[in-house]
């Protein structure tokens, strides 16, 4: 977890640097953001369904997914009512920092290392709800200045949306022993493994072109706290008291105790919705969740 954590903090200092050298100028960021958001997350997402799994793990599995299903109902009420006072710049992606964390390439890893094999299973269907809701409900949080039918027309086109049905189509082949042929396979993943750099890389440089004097501001605190600690809260609480099973409990709380995603700097930058602030969430969430992380492991 640690060497994660310092993982995204050497690439967001890289980022940082590449801008401050101006081998990122705000011309190739905007670039690399619609490669991301059009190329390479959905290529990401389109790897992250080829799970080995029978119909007998599904069952097991059945479980998490519906409990993630309602942790995103959960989000979803909370954000009717947490951020409605903020400028509506800030309140958009605090919105979708509240609906979306960092699960993918920080929650797997640690929930594999954590719990084993099974609790990495565990946690891919646990993002599988977080992926809808990311690339609907939260994509449509940034196409704020659009009539409905055009924002409908904008979600169900998106790039991400549509890897979200190939993904769910090849996880279904998979388990009739159908794969996808190995060059095609072999370069999904290639393509796929550039997501978290390039991610990085733009947000460290975003952090460059911005003022840091609010980089813990009492917003992005409560943020933090919100996100860290009280939203995963929550979630073992309910939990408990419907006397789950234990490994489900320790994915679904540690998954919820996530910093914020990737993605909402990319999409802020991608739709002008001060992307400044919303990579200086990344960055603090992160860098406080070197403390909380290792906290709610100890208490799981």
């Amino acid at each position: 977890m640690i060497n994660l954590q310092i993982e995204i903090f050497l690439l967001l200092a890289i980022g940082y640097i590449l801008s401050k050298k101006r081998i990122i100028t705000h011309e190739v960021k905007t670039k690399l953001t619609t490669l991301s958001l059009s190329l390479i997350l959905p290529c990401a997402i389109i790897r992250s369904f080829e799970l080995d799994i029978t119909y007998k793990d599904f069952r097991m599995c059945f479980i998490v997914l519906v409990c993630s299903f309602a942790i995103q109902l959960l989000y979803t009420l909370v954000n009717q009512w947490m951020w409605n006072s903020e400028e509506p710049q800030k309140a958009i992606n605090l919105k979708y920092g509240t609906l979306v964390s960092n699960a993918g390439f920080f929650g797997m890893p640690i929930a594999q290392a954590a719990y084993g094999e099974l609790g990495l299973l565990f946690a891919s269907f646990f993002l599988i709800p977080q992926r809808v809701v990311m690339w609907s409900a939260g994509l449509s949080l940034y196409t704020t200045k659009t009539s409905w039918q055009e924002k409908v027309k904008k979600v169900i086109t998106h790039p991400c949306i549509i890897a979200l049905a190939i993904g769910f189509a090849i996880l279904l082949m998979r388990m009739e022993g159908i794969y996808l042929p190995s060059a095609l396979d072999q370069t999904i993943a290639a393509i796929s493994a550039c997501n978290t750099p390039i991610c990085l890389f733009v947000i460290g440089a975003m952090l460059e072109q911005s003022e840091t004097k609010d980089l813990f501001s009492k917003t992005m605190r409560k943020y933090c706290l919100l996100r860290l600690l009280i939203l995963p809260a929550i979630v073992l609480v309910i939990m408990k008291s419907f006397q789950l099973p234990l490994l489900a409990i320790q994915i679904c709380v540690i998954e919820s105790a996530m910093p914020a995603a990737t993605t909402s700097a990319m999409l802020a930058l991608r739709y002008d919705q001060d992307p400044a602030f919303a990579s200086k969430m990344v960055f603090v969430s992160t860098l406080f969740s070197l403390f909380t992380l290792p906290l709610w492991l100890y208490i799981l």
